[in-house]
């Protein structure tokens, strides 16, 4: 079974890592980098205030976007090619090949969240001339970014295995900027009263909440981020991406492929 679920996910990953799409976001994130560079240079005493903040929403923005973009098209490809016939063929089980394009996917966007990283690194370095203890909060950022992209991809398997890609692609980046908003909507939905208050607190709480997992603002203002906090977003983001996941699965297993 781990070796079918590996097979699928290194599949998936050699044919992200070919897409050209791929390497054009990621070199216009690394370009905004140094934007960030020049942004900061022209700023007086923010440099690495606005080299963290425009670095690391860089990285959050078009990971999401390669994570749609990607993640929308990896049930639907293998249809219109007629690919997945075959590989069902096999004694490939279902959800073996959704947890193997999971896997793969999320692989990807880890390995392009580091090149990414890397940059903003290397932006950080070019205007501050030197590290302190306060840019570790960055890594704390990047993992909550990458916690936002393993959500994101299993809502976007989830659209997949039932809808077009774009109605999938839709559906995902709404959730995206909603989620983005999670807050803000539980605040609005404890204002309101009688069934309307039911409606909207529930539909606050089934959006994934991306804005526990944005510190950018904290991080870029040399703030602290607690290890509760670390733990919480972490247990809240695999519940949510194992619920996105087994939902993909379920569907996928009861639809007609013929």
């Amino acid at each position: 079974m781990s070796n079918r679920i590996g097979y699928i996910a290194s599949n998936t990953f050699r044919e992200a890592v070919r897409d050209r799409v791929l390497y054009n976001l990621i070199a216009f994130a690394l370009l905004l980098s140094g934007v960030a560079i020049f942004v900061g240079q022209i700023s007086i005493d923010i440099e690495r205030l606005v080299v963290v903040n425009l670095g690391l929403t860089a990285v959050s923005l078009f990971g999401v976007v390669i994570a749609i973009f990607i993640g929308i098209g990896l049930v639907s490809k293998e249809i219109e090619k007629r690919t997945l016939y075959t590989v069902l063929s096999r004694p490939v089980r279902r959800w073996e090949f959704i947890v193997g394009k999971f896997l793969g996917l999320a692989g990807t966007l880890v390995v392009n969240t580091f090149f990414m990283a890397i940059g903003v690194f290397g932006a950080l370095l070019y205007v501050a001339r030197t590290f302190s203890a306060a840019d570790a909060g960055i890594l704390v950022a990047l993992y909550f970014i990458v916690l936002e992209f393993l959500i994101i991809c299993a809502l976007a398997l989830l659209f997949s295995s039932f809808s077009s890609p774009l109605l999938s692609a839709v559906f995902a980046f709404s959730l995206f900027v909603i989620g983005s908003y999670a807050d803000d909507l539980r605040g609005f939905a404890a204002l309101t009263h009688g069934f309307a208050r039911w409606i909207a607190t529930g539909a606050a709480y089934l959006v994934p909440n991306f804005s526990a997992l944005n510190v950018i603002g904290a991080v870029a203002h040399q703030r602290p981020v607690g290890g509760q906090l670390i733990l919480e977003n972490t247990l809240y983001a695999l519940f949510y991406t194992a619920m996105a996941l087994s939902g993909a699965v379920l569907i996928f297993e009861r639809r007609n492929l013929k």
